[in-house]
């Protein structure tokens, strides 16, 4: 299929775990795709692998000036821009609040959740110009629910479901619908190495054995719902929030027959 034929897509975070996977995804469906990235080299080679309908765009997601030039690239590159994916996004060390420090904290949020807002500020006159389109903001299932030692990415999580139904409220009546997925334990560096600060990785005190589906989750599993969400098939579907996970949230499975 080409569901994505002549229309760009703008994916941040766009060379990593989950972005490049998206990124790989959509281009397969036929679209243009601008890889954000600060990781230049990284998203230079991504955008070399693909070719001429895909290009980097260099994207700092907490800076305004950034982002203006990135849809200035999308619309002047590829005439337009009909998706954005807010996937970028970081982790903090563990630790309790009361250790939290406030640059950790403000870091956080600066990636996480101000860069999903001032994406939805650049990127909604340019769906607009192009006749409504779709956001989608990348959350997590630590934002339906408290974690431990994990307060700085946990409220940002739980602020971008906020921010979706705001903006779907917004822009809805423009063509544009807003949506969040929120991903599991996904199988990326992001759950495999320890984050910056940090001494393990979430994947050295996480198994997934207790729960329904007992395996990590992999980014194609969240890049096809991702391409559902964006594509004409969810025309009638905004502000939703969608939990792709293996079962986590519904808590462990039965490990044998009751007597």
């Amino acid at each position: 299929m080409n569901r994505f034929s002549n229309q760009t897509v703008l994916v941040t975070g766009g060379a990593g775990g989950q972005g490049a996977s998206h990124v790989r995804a959509f281009h397969a469906e036929g679209a243009n795709v601008l890889i954000g990235e600060r990781a230049a080299d990284r998203g230079a080679a991504l955008a070399d692998e693909l070719g001429p309908r895909a290009r980097l765009t260099e994207l700092d997601v907490t800076d305004e000036e950034s982002w203006a030039a990135a849809i200035r690239t999308a619309e002047e590159t590829f005439g337009g821009l009909n998706v954005l994916v807010n996937n970028a996004g970081i982790q903090n060390p563990p630790a309790l609040i009361e250790h939290t420090d406030q640059a950790t904290w403000s870091r956080i949020l600066d990636v996480n959740l101000t860069g999903a807002f001032l994406g939805t500020k650049a990127a909604a006159p340019a769906l607009r110009r192009a006749g409504g389109g779709s956001i989608v903001n990348i959350a997590s299932t630590m934002g339906l629910g408290g974690t431990a030692h994990y307060a700085p990415y946990v409220a940002s999580k739980w602020a971008v479901r906020g921010l979706t139904r705001t903006a779907a409220l917004e822009l809805g009546r423009d063509g544009v619908r807003v949506n969040t997925i929120h991903p599991g334990v996904i199988a990326t560096p992001f759950i495999h190495e320890p984050a910056a600060g940090a001494s393990a990785a979430i994947a050295d005190f996480y198994s997934p054995e207790p729960f329904a589906i007992p395996r990590l989750g992999e980014p194609a599993d969240v890049t096809e719902l991702l391409l559902f969400l964006s594509s004409p098939a969810a025309s009638f579907i905004t502000g939703a929030e969608y939990v792709i996970d293996g079962g986590l949230q519904l808590g462990p499975a039965l490990q044998s027959e009751p007597a």
